[in-house]
């Protein structure tokens, strides 16, 4: 099999060598530095950022964007089309050594350099002129390709035809090859498995590429938010030690983030480290992590300009006002930490915060993570991590998320614990990406010797016994006081405020354990790593999940706690660690909270939800956003339902309700999957639980994947309900999608997906995003 096997791959190889010989001669030769420099405006081409980005957004960057768009061509900013694509997979889980990083604006900067890691273009790079732009460009011919042939107009897509699955193998043929892919593959022009695009829209497209693709860069930012900006680099490249160190700290949680100031919010930067000091161009710094060794004496913290379109599955917006310079000031630079020496970069180090940060104030570290609670927890839902099941069922599909009070004992206690145990507080990050499988057993023992000296700790505080008010309430004006994080099967998301009556699990977290999360699954975690980094990252968040739920249990009565932990944890193996085992070993003191009922759990969640109401976020119910009150009650009965009805529900479904100027509005329909327990990371099915499986409602935006659409008048809506209530099986489900879906072939798709969008864009403009519909049902 191996000769054969050679002699495809001479034979393939041979193939495309001669067919790009012909495009030569047709077409002239390749220069892979075209579009180094953008083609400028020709009338009468298209305008780029008034026509043609407009169309991309809403029908291509749907699906091409980040590092799960299908053969890395994202078509969310002009270098990422003018990029290309590779046959190379970000995502595996099955790598042994790690990968090199393809990461737009940081690993190459200029399309020859991405020819040289293997790219291809999408754009024609031979001749300029309109007949080959037009012949040459790859990216024409799958939208010309869906023109002709766009497939069935109702119902299903062929299974035979359509593989919509998660790891399903990509076809991803260079320009040299199209000609045999639209023989095998008629039906997968482009949107794939969406649609065609409008005639009009099409026509623009088509005369933008014929005319070379046109670009003009934006236009510098207004005065108002340069003298921002040049106020924000000053701050963060302060000369002072202990100011640099607090600018590194800062860039080490920012640096995914979508930053932009209320002057102007449609211009969004990113936070980059930078060769060059504020005033000159900004020459960034490319590492694996944001903590990697730069490679220079001294780092400059800049704010780079984002044109990429903003998309659910990645933005994490954050503004810069006044009021939060003036709160980090306060944190970090009004009085300076005392640095005789900058910290390192060795991984050893840099990987645990708790070493390189020593000199930074505990409380200002916390109260900086707490400040935008929502935006550090995003992170871990919408950084790279978070991508694929087996990443994602280290969590239960909808718990809480709760925290300590700066202010309170636990709290004040901190920096005595973290000195104790420091060494123990090692991160699966600092054995670099390529990591052996068996690695985490290290880090199992390292956990192991923490929790002994942590619960040392608490067991001489039994004296002070965990209260209510030990938790913290937003400083009675900020929604961040409390999270809900919904799973999706293979993506999450994070909303602020304590949705629904009784979740699944809660974490209870403080500073050390928000911070271990967030340089586990974020400044840590390189999605271009191994499957031993992969593996190590995995099990290293079962023990941070099961310290945040045991932190949370300390709440209920002594008597109370391992029934409850039991039962959370139905079905596992004993775990190696006693304290996630044994609540009395986690923490043997009795509770502060007095209780009257027999439920203790379930008055424990109501006395939490009235804890943090004051700064519950309106738009977490119904009244007040724009539902009638019978919208509001009907609406309510989905979140009722409960077991097999709710069972047969899509992950996540988006309901719009047309309203009479023909705008809709938007509710988000989430199913949350019960699982006997999630410290596995394999055989799910078997550990599913769909008689305990609840639906939860929500108005707006949640989520980023929908998996399925429905549309519907809001007279239909009784029977859109009482359909949902009476879900048995298979048969009721389809039954609902003839009635009230819009399908992948529905020719009302493309109108209903722009009102939705139009909708988040009125009611939320400062986060409203491109929805992902890689993961849209095929029913």
């Amino acid at each position: 099999m191996r000769p054969l096997f050679a002699l495809l791959i001479v034979f393939v190889t041979g193939c495309t060598a001669v067919a790009a010989h012909r495009l030569d001669e047709r077409l002239g030769p390749r220069d892979p530095g075209r579009y180094d420099q953008a083609p400028a405006p020709v009338a009468p081409a298209p305008d780029y950022w008034t026509q043609v980005r407009p169309i991309l957004d809403r029908r291509c960057v749907t699906c091409h964007a980040c590092y799960d768009a299908p053969c890395q061509l994202n078509l969310s900013r002009y270098d990422g089309i003018t990029r290309g694509a590779s046959a190379e997979t970000v995502y595996s889980s099955t790598r042994l050594t790690a990968a090199q990083p393809t990461r737009l604006g940081f690993d190459a900067l200029s399309t020859r350099a991405w020819r040289e890691r293997g790219f291809f273009p999408v754009l024609n790079e031979r001749s300029p002129t309109p007949e080959a732009n037009r012949e040459g460009s790859l990216l024409l011919r799958l939208l010309a390709l869906k023109q002709a042939q766009p497939g069935p107009g109702s119902g299903a897509l062929p299974d035979k035809d359509f593989d919509f699955s998660l790891d399903r193998s990509q076809a991803c043929a260079p320009l040299e090859g199209v000609g045999a892919y639209e023989r095998s593959h008629p039906l997968w022009g482009m949107p794939f498995g969406l649609p065609a695009l409008r005639s009009a829209e099409h026509d623009i497209l088509s005369r933008w590429i014929e005319a070379g693709a046109p670009y003009t860069p934006p236009p510098p930012a207004p005065p108002a938010v340069a003298r921002r900006v040049a106020e924000w680099e000053a701050l963060l490249n302060a000369d002072a030690p202990g100011a640099q160190l607090a600018a590194r700290y800062i860039y080490e949680h920012w640096y995914i983030g979508h930053l932009y100031f209320d002057e102007a919010p449609d211009i969004r930067f990113e936070l980059v480290r930078s060769r060059t000091a504020p005033g000159a161009p900004i020459d960034p710094i490319a590492t694996r992590r944001p903590y990697d060794d730069p490679g220079v004496a001294r780092v400059y913290y800049r704010l780079r300009p984002n044109e990429a379109t903003p998309v659910a599955k990645t933005y994490m917006p954050l503004v810069l006002d006044s009021a939060r310079l003036t709160r980090l000031r306060k944190w970090f630079f009004d009085t300076p930490a005392t640095v005789d020496r900058l910290p390192g970069y060795a991984p050893e180090t840099a990987a645990n915060p708790f070493a390189t940060f020593r000199a930074l104030p505990v409380d200002s570290r916390y109260r900086f993570m707490l400040d935008d609670a929502k935006f550090t927890m995003m992170g871990f839902m919408k950084g790279p991590v978070c991508r694929g099941q087996v990443a994602l069922n280290v969590i239960d599909d909808h718990f809480w998320v709760l925290f300590y009070a700066p202010e309170g004992e636990v709290s004040r206690n901190v920096q005595g614990l973290l000195d104790a145990t420091q060494p123990n507080l090692r991160m699966p990050a600092e054995d670099s990406s390529s990591v052996g499988a068996l690695a985490w057993l290290a880090y199992a023992r390292a956990e192991r010797n923490y929790l002994n000296t942590k619960s040392a700790f608490m067991a001489g505080k039994t004296a002070v016994r965990p209260r209510l008010e030990d938790l913290w309430t937003g400083d009675g004006r900020n929604p961040n006081a409390a999270l809900t994080v919904f799973r999706h099967f293979d993506s999450a998301s994070v909303v602020r405020g304590l949705a629904g009556e009784r979740p699944q699990t809660v974490l209870l977290l403080g500073y050390p354990l928000f911070e271990r999360m967030h340089y586990l699954l974020v400044a840590g975690f390189d999605v271009y790593g191994n499957v031993g980094h992969q593996l190590a990252t995995r099990l290293y968040m079962d023990f941070l999940r099961m310290e945040g739920e045991q932190n949370f249990l300390t709440l209920l009565p002594l008597k109370d706690r391992q029934k409850v932990l039991d039962h959370w944890y139905r079905g596992r193996s004993e775990p190696r660690i006693r304290q996630f085992a044994d609540t009395s070993a986690y923490y043997p003191g009795e509770t502060g909270v007095r209780f009257h009922g027999p439920d203790s759990l379930g008055e424990l969640y109501r006395l939490a939800q009235r804890h943090v109401r004051p700064v519950r976020e309106a738009g977490l119910d119904f009244a007040g956003t724009g539902f009638s009150p019978a919208q509001g009650a009907l609406l309510a009965r989905l979140s009722a339902v409960k077991g097999r009805s709710a069972s047969w529900m899509p992950e996540l479904s988006l309901l719009a309700l047309r309203k009479a100027d023909g705008s809709v509005q938007p509710v988000t329909l989430i199913r949350n999957s019960a699982h006997s327990n999630v410290a596995q990371m394999f055989n799910e099915d078997a550990r599913r639980l769909p008689e305990e499986d609840t639906l939860l409602a929500l108005p707006g935006f949640a989520g980023a994947y929908p998996n399925a659409i429905f549309q519907l008048d809001p007279a239909e809506l009784p029977r859109f309900v009482n359909a949902v209530e009476g879900l048995t099986g298979e048969d009721d489900l389809l039954r609902l999608v003839q009635r009230f879906g819009i399908r992948r072939t529905d020719s009302r798709f493309w109108p209903v997906s722009d009102a939705l969008h139009d909708a988040w864009q009125r009611s939320s403009p400062r986060e409203a995003s491109i929805l992902d519909y890689s993961r849209l049902e095929n029913r």
